[in-house]
């Protein structure tokens, strides 16, 4: 193995957490790495800083890639949920994603490129702003201006949680339970009053029951029930459920004829559940065993 590939092989899980914080997705930043990686064997300069140009590189190709139409189309229906990565096993992979979960990843979906952008370099890279302003061809002012706002928008998903991994998965059994029953009453002592719920069934939508899509984020514990009890038991039947871990967390996946048809992530605060997140979009499932 060359001094080049040695490097880069250490490097690669960094580069890969990066991109998949930047995108959401495995497939793209598995592409995004691979193509850093083609950059860095056929570069035609000295690098002083190996780490730094690197991760330079895949940040460059993480924006370019959401600004790009194929990207642009697929989240212009609505908030994107991330792909979900098991952490049920003892695979090196698994290891890796364990504390990014899921609620923290959708409040990175929520930000602009360029804040998501700044607030990885800066937390998880560690780069001060001049530093981040050169990768980014920004001043100094706007990455911290940048900062200041992402920090303000991910601040509530990072508050640390008091519920133990057990009582995580009570909560997403009665949730199921409650669900699968259409019992409105019990989902309402579940959920906070100011819980949200997100939907992703991927770019072209998906019919559960007579529901087709789910175009925004629905508000409220009530609005949240009665959503939940009256869609769930008309498009529950064929699927079972099995509790698994995913990004570190307890979570349901829904298994259909054909493999994963859904995952379910709760993030759950005070005693209630503050956020449900179902994943349904047949791409973002590839990777779930069932």
């Amino acid at each position: 193995m060359s001094a080049d590939t040695e490097l880069f092989e250490g490097l690669r899980s960094q580069l890969h957490l990066l991109a998949y914080r930047m995108l959401g997705d495995n497939a793209s930043a598995q592409d995004i790495v691979q193509n850093a990686w083609l950059r860095w064997e056929r570069r035609d300069v000295e690098v002083e800083a190996p780490r730094a140009y690197l991760i330079k590189t895949v940040m460059r190709l993480c924006l370019n890639e959401m600004e790009s139409a194929r990207f642009r189309k697929e989240h212009a229906f609505g908030l994107r949920l991330p792909e979900p990565v098991q952490t049920d096993s003892e695979s090196e992979e698994a290891e890796l994603y364990e504390g990014i979960s899921m609620a923290f990843l959708v409040m990175l979906q929520r930000l602009t490129p360029a804040e998501r952008a700044v607030l990885l370099l800066h937390e998880l890279f560690g780069y001060a702003h001049a530093e981040i302003a050169a990768m980014l061809d920004k001043s100094p002012a706007a990455s911290r201006q940048l900062l200041r706002r992402a920090k303000t928008s991910v601040a509530d998903a990072r508050r640390a949680r008091d519920v133990s991994p057990e009582r995580h998965r009570e909560f997403l059994r009665a949730f199921a339970a409650a669900a699968n029953a259409g019992d409105q009453a019990t989902l309402l002592e579940l959920l906070s009053e100011d819980a949200i719920l997100v939907v992703d069934a991927g770019p072209g939508g998906a019919t559960f029951g007579r529901t087709r899509n789910l175009p925004a984020p629905v508000q409220g514990a009530t609005k949240i029930a009665a959503f939940v009890a009256a869609v769930t038991p008309q498009g529950n039947a064929g699927l079972r459920t099995r509790l698994s871990e995913l990004n570190g967390h307890p979570a349901l996946i829904t298994i259909g004829k054909n493999g994963p048809h859904s995952v379910i992530a709760l993030s759950i605060r005070a005693g209630r559940i503050d956020g449900v997140f179902i994943q349904a979009d047949p791409a973002r499932l590839r990777g779930l065993t069932p």
